[in-house]
């Protein structure tokens, strides 16, 4: 299940065209967590341009945005680092 996830939000912030993806999933951290039962618990490191002019808040706005109605559905957690290129 956390494998179909992970596809699911790669396939989404592609449309950022980020230079660096990685998404690892945190779901054993948080066994017994009432919240782990509605969606996964995960850990995003991305970069790229798209990042360099904006703010961390910014940046993570940018981020939920893209990922929509995951964020809902497929996401319960998301730990987020930017790696900015400029």
């Amino acid at each position: 299940m956390s494998e179909e996830r992970i596809k699911k939000m790669e396939e989404k912030l592609k449309s950022l065209s980020p230079n660096y993806i990685r998404i690892e999933d945190e779901g054993h951290l948080h066994v017994g967590h009432a919240g782990a039962k509605k969606g996964g618990h995960f850990k995003l490191i991305i970069g790229g341009q798209c990042f360099d002019d904006l703010s961390t808040i910014e940046c993570h706005k940018l981020i939920y945005k893209t990922l929509g109605d995951l964020m809902v559905t497929e996401i319960h957690a998301l730990s987020i680092s930017i790696k900015k290129e400029g």
